[in-house]
């Protein structure tokens, strides 16, 4: 889910919700202390109930470090049949038995890529039952529009019921079904609450879209994709995010608070410009999929680029684009363009990403 820039409805001050959790201070005293992984792997061995996140794919990987991240690049136009290439160039980690939550892209209801496709959805749940994963969930909120009407128009609930999985609505967590989230690199004023099953669940998959996005975010790909995670009824975070001159480092950070596995970006089609719900569409016929969050943004971007996308995206370079640059900085992932090593399964698929590996520098 990424928000449109404007107004949005039933807010009031973020600490009401802080208020209301009190008991839970100690755990957000914590929280506030440790860094991204200290807080996944050590906040949930330390709160009942919670599993660890595993570490599996190659995100978490620092400018620093000259460690590679890998990018899958997949070239075809049928949805389907990308994830399943995807995850077979990729080898994703094992699931047997685990639980997996798929975070998709439901701004709103609007056609891919103002939304993620039911078929991309659809392939991801596939392979996941297909390799024995245990429970299987979808979970989002949408902004503006009210997330049940949006799953509704989509029928998530009738895919959901015909393939056995589940469906979390993150704009119906209770208050005790949220967790408060606070870094010592954030910019956001006093943190912010995340669904508490997002560390709860074995493995994360997101599934994004290929776009430009209008209202300030520049674009909208897997950091982004983060926005979703914030609840919107009830607080101020939207106003916060949207009224801030640091909106697309405030969008970097949020991804400081839960870990994907894997990103699968489809941009069968794509928005040049434009965005989030509508805007030039494009014919792109590729799916990125990446462990790294920052890496697959910063192909996505470059596709863009050879496509041919509004001014911001193509007279700046690709990491100097703020959401990139935050996320680089705060140790989300790669911090130059050397440190992406593209990969296809085809000559097709090698030869456009020597066109991408070209934009990226």
């Amino acid at each position: 889910m990424d928000d449109f820039y404007g107004e949005q409805p039933n807010h009031k001050e973020s600490t009401s919700i802080s208020d209301s959790k009190n008991s839970r201070e100690d755990e957000n005293e914590i929280f506030s202390a440790m860094n991204r992984r200290e807080f996944i792997v050590r906040g949930g061995a330390m709160m009942a109930g919670f599993s660890l996140m595993p570490y599996l794919f190659s995100g978490n990987i620092s400018a620093e470090s000259g460690e590679k991240a890998e990018v899958g690049l997949i070239r075809t136009d049928d949805r389907r049949e990308a994830v399943q290439r995807s995850f077979e160039l990729m080898s994703p980690p094992e699931v047997e038995g685990d639980s997996v939550l798929i975070k998709p892209n439901f701004n709103t209801a609007d056609p891919a890529p103002g939304s993620t496709h039911n078929d991309t959805l659809t392939a991801i749940i596939d392979w996941l039952q297909k390799e024995g994963a245990g429970e299987i969930i979808i979970g989002e909120r949408s902004g503006p529009p009210n997330t049940e009407e949006v799953m509704k128009e989509k029928g998530i609930f009738e895919l959901a019921q015909e393939k056995g999985v589940e469906v979390v609505n993150f704009d119906q967590v209770s208050d005790d079904e949220l967790i408060h989230f606070q870094h010592d690199d954030l910019n956001w004023r006093d943190g912010f609450h995340i669904p508490r099953i997002l560390h709860e669940v074995d493995h994360i998959v997101a599934a994004g879209c290929l776009k430009t996005h209008q209202f300030g975010g520049q674009f909208t790909m897997a950091l982004k994709l983060a926005v979703g995670i914030i609840p919107r009824v009830d607080t101020n975070y939207m106003d916060e995010l949207h009224g801030s001159d640091n909106m697309r480092d405030l969008i970097a950070e949020i991804n400081l608070a839960y870990d994907p596995d894997i990103y699968v970006i489809d941009g069968v089609e794509a928005f040049t410009d434009g965005g989030p719900s509508s805007g030039e569409r494009v014919q792109a016929d590729v799916t990125l999929v990446s462990g790294d969050p920052v890496a697959v943004d910063a192909a996505g971007v470059s596709v863009l680029k050879e496509l041919g996308a509004k001014d911001v995206i193509m007279k700046t370079p690709v990491f100097e684009l703020e959401q990139i640059a935050r996320a680089a900085e705060i140790g989300l992932g790669v911090g130059r363009p050397e440190q992406i090593r593209l990969i296809s399964d085809n000559e097709e698929g090698r030869e456009y990403s020597r066109k991408i590996k070209e934009q990226l520098t």
